[in-house]
């Protein structure tokens, strides 16, 4: 079994900052690109973030220049840094990794989300 916990939603006035974590655990061999992504209510579920697991990372537009995303390999970690914080970034942030496991399969696997609320 690989798992995702995700940690540090809450609820933040606007201009604030906040920082989301998630770590992957279980049996894993390695993980591949990690990233986050966000639902808000009545809204499909969007890229925010990714970064493959040589570092390289890759944006939403509506995120570029105030959330930064970093992971720690060798505790399959992920954070995300979220500056600036408008009330348009409120959703439930999820994140995801793509994992080899102890049986050399490739999965896809998701954290079960933490929201995010920023007030006006």
């Amino acid at each position: 079994q690989v798992q995702l916990v995700e940690s540090g939603g809450g609820l933040v006035q606007a201009g604030g900052s906040l920082r989301l974590s998630c770590a992957a655990s279980g049996s894993i061999v390695r993980v591949d690109t990690m990233g986050w992504y966000r639902q808000a209510p009545g809204k499909q579920r969007e890229l925010v973030a990714t970064i493959t697991r040589g570092g390289s990372t890759n944006y939403a537009d509506s995120v570029k220049g105030r959330f930064t995303i970093s992971r720690d390999n060798t505790n399959n970690t992920v954070a995300l840094q979220m500056n600036s914080l408008k009330p348009e970034d409120t959703a439930v942030y999820y994140c995801n990794a793509r994992v080899v496991d102890g049986l050399i399969r490739y999965l896809e696997r998701w954290g079960q989300g933490t929201l995010v609320t920023v007030s006006s």
